[in-house]
């Protein structure tokens, strides 16, 4: 695997990351396999896929409880990530909660359930308008003052959200969806920001929710209960609009002898040395499939192809 740094000064993590959330929520919860989970994530380390992505709001704290009992053992080969300032009220409507009372307590919570004394990196999931980012990030710098975190990244942010923060304490990762269909930071200026100060960006949902890998071609593939029946991409109309945008990426795949999945990764890794996507999924066949795309080198000509992709119908959310 190769390796980049987490920030601007470490430690070395994968170029492939892991996303751990649909192991226990919003995607095909009735499927949830605890012990197949825990052997994709310690698969991943073997592969040096060492980045493991979690968050307190997943389940809540079910997805914690579950890399805790996964990296019992192995902690020290991992890289381990997880975030605050969501709050789950009912099993999908959330809220945003950035008081730094809120973040402390959080921290020794989620170090309970993880199993281990530190965080490598502790992520502000979203920040709370009703708090501002001072305050906030203020908190997470405490929690590395204290030792319960390495290093501390954003969520969902802008530029100027960012330089905020660093002004404050050094910002080591921001993570946002970024994708083949979500450009974002590409347009808002998040993407340059980054690799200009030595910060990590770490796409989430970087195979576009699943969708990107050409095995959904209907609300009929989805689970029952799978989060993605409300997601505006995926109603029945957008669906078959956006399949157009598949094919495509599946057209480079087949002259590349390689996968979709693998394409829209690789595509992401030369966006920039400091990009490190996180694919979640609950299958070692499909860990070691997106783990190889750090091996797919697309040329020049191929970037740009896939650069003139169309826009996806509908928003994001």
């Amino acid at each position: 695997m190769h390796t980049t740094l987490l920030g601007a000064s470490g430690p070395a993590i994968g170029r492939i990351g892991l996303g751990c959330m649909g192991m226990s929520w919003a995607y095909d919860e009735p499927g949830r396999d605890d012990t197949a989970s825990i052997a994709v994530i310690h698969r991943a380390l073997d592969l040096g896929v060492n980045l493991i992505d979690t968050a307190d709001a997943y389940g809540p704290f079910t997805n914690e409880y579950l890399v805790g009992r996964a990296l019992a053992g192995r902690r020290a080969d991992a890289v381990l990530a997880t975030k605050v300032g969501l709050v789950v009220d009912g099993s999908r409507t959330m809220h945003r909660n950035g008081r730094p009372e809120h973040i402390r307590a959080s921290i020794d919570a989620s170090l309970l359930r993880l199993g281990t004394d530190h965080v490598d990196l502790y992520q502000l999931h979203r920040v709370d308008p009703a708090v501002g980012l001072e305050e906030s990030w203020g908190a997470m710098a405490e929690v590395v003052k204290a030792g319960k975190a390495r290093a501390i990244g954003l969520s969902e942010v802008g530029v100027e959200e960012i330089e905020l923060a660093a002004a404050i304490h050094p910002v080591a990762s921001v993570q946002s969806e970024f994708s083949l269909w979500s450009r974002d930071v590409l347009e808002n200026g998040v993407l340059a920001h980054t690799a200009a100060h030595g910060i990590t960006l770490l796409p989430f949902s970087p195979l576009g929710r699943g969708f990107l890998t050409g095995a959904i071609r209907s609300s009929a593939d989805l689970p029952r209960g799978d989060w993605r029946h409300g997601s505006p991409r995926f109603q029945p109309t957008e669906i078959d609009a956006n399949q157009a945008l598949v094919e495509r990426i599946e057209a480079v795949a087949a002259r590349l002898e390689a996968r979709p999945a693998q394409v829209a990764l690789a595509w992401l890794l030369a966006q920039g040395g400091h990009v490190v996507p996180i694919p979640g999924t609950k299958t070692a066949r499909y860990l070691e499939q997106n783990a190889a795309s750090a091996e797919l080198t697309l040329d020049a000509a191929t970037l740009a192809e896939l650069d003139t992709l169309p826009a996806p119908a509908a928003p994001r959310y």
